[in-house]
This record gives structure tokens, C-alpha cells and sequence, in this order.
């Protein structure tokens, strides 16, 4: 394998620099994804009788934010539990939005690397083929392992952009299908907790504007 990675030439190096960030980034995403630590099971229960009994304290709603994304999410509902439900929706909402671009977090990066493989492939492809063709005239058609060292170099490349590129396309949508569907999930939590908060709470009307005098 050694040998036939260094046949591809130095334009092998950034796609092994590229596979070795893909591979990071997988790695760390599928630790970092994890349903347990993401939707800790039970906690958006536990939550809503913490706030139907009404034993909360700063403390409390700090050590529920650090411990999961689901629970930063309902600890910002808790922080204004006292609020208008619309209050409560927005920060919701704004919290929201910071917890799956975190979820989200170098997704981008995954993305760009099975974007670029296939093109670090065909530069590859190219270097080789304008190696060989200088060889030949160099040399001439006389030696054909000329030839077979630019074409073969030319393939390696082209295969290795390709194997970087596939598995890092096929993962990236893994990742994102499996952050929306967190983002469905939570957003299920969010408005069970939210319904408990507010449930008998009086709707505040606007005031009507005294007709004008005739």
C-alpha cells in the first residue's frame, strides 16, 4: 500500500492530508453525536416536573446547561419561566439556533473535502499524464515503462481522491440527517416544556382604542 501511495506522486500529498482531517472529523462526530449525549433519555420528563414543582435554582439550570445540548435548550426556557409564553418561544428559538450550528460544527469541513477529493484526483490524473507525455518527448515511444509510470500515477491519484471523497459524502449527509433529526426531537421537549409553563397562564389583551367621536 506504502508503495503504491508513493507511485502517486507528491500530488498524493494534500489528499492524505485531506483523508487524515476527514477522518478526524468523523471520529470526533460520531463521539460527539451521540444520542445519549445529545438527548440524555428521560431528562425532557424529569425537566418538566422540576418545573411543575418549582425547585429550581441558578445552580441548577447552570449544571442542566453544561450537561447536554437538549438540556441548554430547556434550561433557557427555565431562566424565563416567569415571562409571556412569546418571551419564552423566542429564547427557545435564539438558543436553538446555537445549539445545531454546534451540532453542526465542522460539517462544513467534511463537506468541502468530498467536494475537492475528486478535483485533487483529476490534478493528480493531469500531473501524471503531462509527466508521461514529457517522457516521451524526452525518449521516445521506445521505453513503454515511461509510459506506465505517468498512466499508473495518473490512476493512483485519481482512485485515492475518489476513496477520500465517497465515504466523506456519504458520512457528511449521515451527520446532517442525524443533527435534523435532534433538532425534530428537541424541538418536541421544547414545546412539551413550553405548554407546562404556560399552561393556565392569562392571555394578556391589548387595549381597545375608544371609538372616535362622531
Amino acid at each position: 500500500m506504502l508503495q503504491i501511495l508513493m507511485a502517486g506522486g507528491w500530488a498524493m500529498v494534500p489528499i492524505l492530508f485531506c483523508s487524515a482531517i476527514a477522518l478526524a472529523i468523523v471520529l470526533e462526530r460520531f463521539w460527539s453525536l451521540r444520542r445519549s449525549s445529545v438527548l440524555p433519555p428521560g431528562l425532557g420528563a424529569e425537566v418538566r416536573e422540576w418545573a411543575r414543582s418549582g425547585k429550581l435554582d441558578p445552580q441548577h439550570l447552570e449544571a442542566l446547561a453544561d450537561g447536554s445540548p437538549l438540556g441548554e435548550l430547556l434550561a433557557s426556557a427555565l431562566a424565563v419561566r416567569h415571562r409571556s409564553r412569546e418571551l419564552i418561544k423566542e429564547r427557545l428559538e435564539d438558543t436553538g439556533r446555537h445549539v445545531a450550528h454546534r451540532m453542526e460544527r465542522y460539517l462544513n469541513t467534511l463537506g468541502t473535502i468530498a467536494l475537492i477529493g475528486p478535483l485533487l484526483g483529476l490534478f493528480g490524473t493531469v500531473i501524471g499524464l503531462i509527466r508521461m507525455f514529457l517522457d516521451v518527448m524526452r525518449g521516445g515511444v521506445g521505453d513503454p515503462m515511461k509510459m506506465a509510470g505517468g498512466i499508473g500515477e495518473a490512476l493512483i491519484c485519481t482512485a485515492s481522491g475518489l476513496v477520500v471523497a465517497i465515504p466523506a459524502y456519504v458520512l457528511h449527509r449521515y451527520f446532517r440527517s442525524k443533527v435534523t433529526g435532534y433538532c425534530v426531537d428537541m424541538e418536541k421537549e421544547a414545546i412539551a416544556l413550553l405548554d407546562d409553563l404556560t399552561v393556565g397562564t392569562p392571555m394578556v389583551s391589548r387595549p381597545r382604542r375608544a371609538p372616535a367621536a362622531g
